[in-house]
């Protein structure tokens, strides 16, 4: 298994996420050391970015945005993303 993500027992899928906000698009830009590289057409003002990176990732994964969060790195560029409810494999956000 790739070291930028991890799923749990319960089946919570946890994603390490490099953030590049200000993109010109958004859209993932392959890996960052052990991180998925996502640059994120948003500036990182009032939480714009984060928002654009849930609705980004739940749009490539196929599940409502509800079912993603951020539960680490909310004000850095390194983030966990977790995702609940997707059996979706998480290499699905590097096509």
């Amino acid at each position: 298994m790739p070291s930028w993500y991890r799923r749990s027992a319960d089946g919570v899928l946890s994603i390490s996420v490099h953030a590049q906000p200000g993109a010109k698009r958004t859209g993932v830009a392959g890996l960052h050391g052990e991180a998925l590289r996502i640059r994120i057409a948003a500036p990182a003002l009032e939480d714009r970015a984060n928002e654009a990176l849930i609705e980004f990732v739940a749009a490539r994964l196929g599940i409502a945005k509800r079912d993603v969060t951020i539960a680490g790195g909310g004000k850095s560029r390194e983030k966990r993303v977790e995702v609940r409810g997707s059996g979706v494999e998480p290499e699905r956000l590097l096509d």
